[in-house]
């Protein structure tokens, strides 16, 4: 796979930025046949994050990125990752909500400053001191605890929309931003387990020192830039959710260093910049179906520069008023997204729900037999049995028959 230096063409193509940036994600990747702790690990190396939501019509956000990349996965193996010692990766406020490699804890430290000197985010204002100081001796003494298991029964905030917190779940959140608390794991309702750092990250971890705060955005935008190949600094500020300034500061650094090399990307307005060893691969073999949340897509005005591909998330839409449906996931096939689905795991009746199927203008010939393919080998990975078709969208007939043969 050739390797771009310095001496990199200062001009890439749209074709060539798409295959840079797959290639950069890990779509590229000789797959294992057996996904291993290694593959996950070589995987979030690629991502670099994991963002987590908790909706779970088909399947949660953070396990998807890894089956979109690895195929089908034990998903204890990201619970080992993130639960067990020695600990691989941990939640923190990265992307948004997120999974990140451990060691980048201390690279963490000014943004949880950030937080306490600021009493919270969101402009939603955390200030009871005796409240954070009972609860974190209250976790001292119990060890690993829910927001449930701590409440005190206080009434719950009913001020801004979609939130029902209460005062000690608003204070737990506060301390596990300023990383007074961590999060040791969820349980089976998806309610985050809050523990003392000492006792979920490594040691080793908490012994690294603070780099400076120019270092931190160094590091943070060398990894969006290693995850993104190719990149605006609108779209490297946005990875680990940066401001402009800090982003841009780093960004020359780094070219001075010969770290990123200034390029443009056909039909970009703004200049992008491309990580001095990302892929530049003649071609890129790969189907997958990418989550709402994947970082392939999760920034949706660089989904439509890079794929040509307008993306709207309809889960908060009003159901007349969707257009594609509840949960979408675009489809990709070699280095295009040429589709779209909406999905829901039916799991009492053990079937995959294709409520709605959609072909971009650009699609291929074969790209419901691709679809029928992954969607069968999707069921599989979710322990369903069968995959329904409704009749919704200009591709669904051509699926319909596809998904009966691939069957």
């Amino acid at each position: 796979m050739p390797v771009v230096t310095r001496a990199a063409p200062e001009r890439l193509t749209l074709t060539q930025a798409r295959r840079v940036a797959l290639a950069a994600q890990g779509f590229t990747d000789r797959a294992h046949a057996l996904p291993s702790m290694r593959t996950l690990q070589r995987t979030l190396e690629r991502t670099g994050v994991l963002q987590v939501d908790s909706v779970n019509v088909l399947q949660r956000a953070h396990y998807m990125p890894l089956y979109s990349r690895m195929g089908p996965y034990d998903i204890g193996l990201l619970h080992r990752a993130s639960e067990r010692r020695p600990r691989r990766m941990v939640e923190y406020w990265a992307h948004v909500q997120a999974f990140m490699p451990v060691e980048l804890w201390p690279v963490m430290r000014h943004r949880m400053e950030h937080y306490r000197s600021q009493r919270g985010k969101w402009g939603i204002l955390v200030d009871e001191p005796e409240l954070e100081a009972n609860l974190l001796a209250e976790v001292r003494d119990r060890g690993t605890s829910t927001a449930r298991d701590l409440d005190d029964g206080l009434p719950r905030s009913k001020e801004h929309w979609g939130w029902n917190w209460s005062s000690t779940r608003r204070v737990l959140d506060f301390l596990y931003m300023t990383g007074e608390l961590a999060i040791a794991g969820r349980n089976s309702q998806f309610e985050i387990l809050y523990d003392l750092p000492e006792r979920v990250l490594p040691s080793a971890v908490l012994a690294m020192p603070t780099p400076d705060k120019a270092d931190a955005d160094r590091e943070l935008v060398r990894r969006a830039a290693r995850s993104h190949g190719v990149a605006t600094v609108a779209h490297l500020r946005d990875y680990y959710r940066m401001s402009v300034a800090s982003t841009k500061a780093a960004v020359d650094s780094l070219i001075e260093a010969g770290e990123l090399v200034p390029v443009t990307v056909a039909g970009w307005r703004q200049p992008a910049y491309l990580h001095a060893e990302a892929r530049l691969p003649r071609r890129v073999r790969t189907r997958a179906l990418l989550s709402p949340f994947d970082p392939v897509v999760w920034e949706r005005d660089r989904a439509e520069a890079l794929f040509d591909f307008f993306y709207r998330i309809e889960i908060y839409t009003p159901p007349e008023k969707r257009i594609h449906g509840y949960y979408v996931l675009p489809f990709l096939l070699d280095d295009r997204i040429v589709a779209r689905v909406d999905l829901k795991a039916d799991r009492a009746s053990a079937r995959l729900l294709v409520r709605g199927s959609y072909a971009e203008s650009h699609a291929p010939a074969e790209t419901a037999e691709e679809l029928a393919a992954e969607l069968w080998v999707l069921a599989g990975w979710l322990g369903l049995d069968d995959v329904v078709v409704e009749p919704r969208g200009d591709l669904a007939p051509r699926l319909t028959v596809a998904v009966h043969h691939a069957g």
